[in-house]
């Protein structure tokens, strides 16, 4: 499948996890402790199965840096959801890890174009008038801060997970490892919501399958992609989140929100246009 295909399904599945989340907590259908919890015991239990049915299990020793980044965005993802929408804490998120990934780029020397940096600016500048302060957007000081831990987090697993030499079994084991972290973080936080059915069935899916195996798949993506080409291509989650939410939730869309989703668009077109085009043969060039 093309790289271009494969990072539009890894997108979707991030975009998902934003609504499965919020759907959870805006139904009062469980606590985001309980969530994260649900959810990375789910994404263990299903890569590890995966990575036994190759054949080629073996235990990893723990990478901490990139087990706590994981936990760091779990706990903060689940908890900054108690006071947003899908699609605006899908913005700080992505917003945070933009620049996380773009920090990472620079400090490796990675050869950043232009073209990608007037992207990234663009995009950037439709996240700011997204969070411009207005009347029909107020945004929570402790969600911001909480999702933007989140983003750190997410930042910097991604960037660690470029160079894993086995991408499935590296995100199999760090959710496995992190199982106990996000569990120390109930236990510190425990929830006073009764847990349903379909909150316990929203976590498993966010966990198994746009979790676990949508990260697995980004971490085989994303070699190929460079971490701010990956930062740009990610900034196109809010916008699938708020589109999403307005279609499944019922979450309002302003016009403010679709002139920043543009510009964010705008920004993803102009970083990654020539990441994505053909390749001329030397005889075109001549």
């Amino acid at each position: 499948m093309p790289v271009f295909a494969l990072t539009t399904l890894v997108m979707l599945a991030f975009a998902a996890n934003s609504l499965l989340n919020r759907a959870a907590l805006l139904g009062g259908e469980m606590d985001p402790a309980s969530f994260a919890l649900i959810r990375v015991m789910a994404g263990a239990v299903t890569l590890l199965g995966v990575v036994a049915l190759r054949r080629r299990m073996r235990i990893n020793r723990p990478d901490w840096g990139a087990v706590l980044a994981l936990t760091a965005y779990l706990l903060g993802f689940s908890f900054a959801y108690l006071s947003m929408d899908a699609g605006v804490g899908a913005l700080i998120l992505f917003g945070g890890v933009q620049v996380t990934m773009f920090a990472g780029a620079v400090l490796a020397k990675e050869n950043v174009p232009p073209a990608r940096w007037i992207g990234m600016f663009v995009s950037l500048l439709g996240l700011i008038l997204l969070l411009w302060p207005s009347e029909g957007l107020a945004i929570s000081p402790m969600g911001f801060a909480l999702m933007g831990l989140a983003a750190v987090g997410w930042g910097y697993y991604s960037l660690v997970g470029r160079g894993a030499s086995d991408p499935l079994a590296a995100t199999a084991w760090n959710f496995t490892y992190g199982v106990p972290l996000v569990a120390l973080g109930w236990a510190v936080a425990p929830g006073d919501v009764a847990i349903s059915s379909a909150g316990i069935w929203l976590a498993v899916l966010s966990g198994a399958v746009t979790s676990g195996l949508g990260y697995a798949l980004w971490y085989n993506v994303l070699p190929r992609l460079g971490a701010s080409v990956g930062a740009l291509a990610q900034l196109s989650v809010p916008v699938l989140a708020i589109g999403l939410g307005a279609l499944l939730l019922g979450e309002g869309v302003a016009l403010k929100t679709l002139l920043s989703a543009l510009l964010v668009l705008a920004g993803i077109w102009i970083g990654t246009t020539q990441m994505f085009a053909p390749q001329r043969r030397n005889s075109d060039l001549s």
